[in-house]
């Protein structure tokens, strides 16, 4: 017989760097269900597991409200379903498309940026230019 694994809130808190603060925050959201031994909570492997993909679905952009869709249609069934990996499939398309303007609007930015300093830069270069004939006639 196997034995279940559990973790403490401290473990997991240190394991994936987050505060024990954002532990609790998930449970309360409905992500995390673990079970309580008086006050103390007692996290699952399939709370860990759940806690690895919160963080991975929040560096990619996912909110948590999407994160807990993906959850609940998970739960529905033993293995997950067609209707999840849609879902999943939406999520990831938006973000893409999310990702891609972004990029589009730092590649602009940056444009805008080298423009405005090449316009500095000759703007600095001609008023130097204008002041080099000045400082050479004082010092006659």
């Amino acid at each position: 017989m196997v034995e279940k694994r559990t973790f403490s809130i401290s473990e997991l808190s240190q394991e994936f760097d987050v505060t024990t603060r954002s532990i609790r925050f998930y449970e309360d959201q409905g992500l995390l269900k673990p079970s309580r031994r008086g006050q103390t909570r007692i996290f699952s492997t399939k709370d860990r597991v759940r806690l690895k993909l919160i963080l991975r679905g929040k560096r990619m952009g996912f909110t948590l409200a999407e994160t807990k869709e993906l959850f609940d249609l998970w739960d529905e069934t033993e293995t997950g379903n067609e209707k999840q990996l849609l879902k999943l499939l939406d999520i990831l398309e938006a973000r893409r498309a999310h990702l891609e303007q972004q990029k589009n609007d730092i590649a602009q930015a940056e444009m805008e940026m080298d423009t405005a300093e090449a316009r500095c830069r000759d703007a600095l270069a001609e008023l130097r230019k204008k002041q080099t004939p000045e400082l050479v006639k004082d010092k006659s």
